[in-house]
């Protein structure tokens, strides 16, 4: 597990050598675990709880957004990273430690992307590949390809966001899991939409609504609890956002509407604020505003930069329509709580 102390050749890694260290992840085999000798015992139940801990900030991020948990969660990591290093097991608890210590450096690097530290995101995320892949468990791999993906579509580079998720789909070829395809090929479908590649979004959203329809599989992991038909529409409405399609976007978002989980307020005000976006543009400036206001309902306590950029979006829409009345409240109190937020 040497490599994962390889921070710098990580960090200088984007652009074409990410696609490269992208496509090796793909084919090269797990490294060999070796432990530290008369370092601190790992134990399974020292795991256990280890997991648990990763388990319980990942249902605080669905519920309140990551902007308070970046800090918590890169603690949790320096433990397990110090375990990695001078901990004391044996083959098969040294995958189980790299397992969690990948899935804890996914979320970790999730925590920061969405609280708008893009750079460390990258590099924790980098790492998390590296860690998932020491692990032997190709749905981690697949799984911080997909959080890879999310930071090409929306702060790097849309083809390597294409390039990540189809990666991911070919790591986990021979695996039972229909909802980590279906969300593999959403964000695929995203880093389409940014390049305006409208046919082949819509082939990769048709076929992970397939997928999700057919329920969780045996192999899906535990992690992946957001999967669901209103996470399908949500994405459906966003790629057609991106695709210059803003009556199909309103659409598909007012059929996401029911669907979406009312415990995940952060999801909800994400699609939702792109809705009232889809609605002004296509010219239901009425409609637009009146979901505005019901996103601001949801957003207090909820701490996320791209819920803010989202929001932002939002009232930059609103404000092309000086003489609508609806729009003007939605925009006086967009600011006053943008402000509040940015305090």
């Amino acid at each position: 597990m040497n490599g994962l102390n390889r921070r710098g050749a990580i960090a200088a890694l984007g652009g074409t050598g990410l696609t490269q260290y992208i496509l090796q992840a793909a084919v090269a085999p797990p490294e060999a675990m070796a432990a530290a000798r008369n370092g601190i015992n790992v134990s399974d139940q020292l795991l256990t709880g280890l997991q648990s801990t990763t388990d319980a900030l990942r249902q605080a991020d669905a519920n309140h957004g990551s902007g308070n948990l970046a800090r918590a969660a890169t603690a949790h990591l320096r433990v397990l990273l110090r375990l990695l290093k001078e901990g004391d097991f044996n083959e098969a608890t040294g995958r189980r430690l790299a397992a969690v210590t990948a899935d804890t450096a996914m979320q970790t690097g999730w925590y920061h992307f969405d609280s708008g530290a893009h750079s460390v995101a990258h590099n924790l995320l980098l790492g998390a590949l590296r860690a998932a892949h020491a692990s032997g468990d190709s749905r981690l791999r697949a799984g911080a390809l997909s959080f890879l993906a999310i930071h090409g579509y929306s702060a790097g580079n849309p083809r390597d966001a294409i390039t990540a998720a189809r990666t991911g789909r070919q790591i986990i070829a021979g695996r039972d899991a229909p909802a980590l395809h279906a969300m593999l090929l959403t964000r695929q479908a995203r880093g389409h939409a940014r390049l305006r590649e409208d046919r082949e979004a819509r082939i990769a959203l048709e076929e992970a609504q397939v997928l999700c329809a057919r329920g969780r599989g045996e192999d899906d992991p535990h992690w992946l609890y957001w999967m669901n038909p209103g996470e399908i529409l949500g994405q459906t409405g966003s790629c057609l956002l991106d695709l210059g399609r803003p009556d199909e976007a309103a659409r598909i978002f007012a059929a996401a509407r029911n669907t979406l989980s009312p415990d995940e307020t952060r999801t909800r005000a994400q699609f939702l604020s792109r809705a009232a976006t889809a609605q002004m543009r296509a010219g239901d400036v009425d409609g637009g505003s009146a979901t505005g206001h019901e996103v601001f309902s949801l957003v207090a306590g909820v701490r996320s930069a791209r819920l803010d950029d989202n929001l932002a979006l939002m009232l930059s829409e609103a404000g092309r329509y000086p003489s609508v009345g609806l729009a003007q409240e939605l925009l006086e109190r967009g600011q006053a709580v943008l402000k509040e937020r940015a305090a």
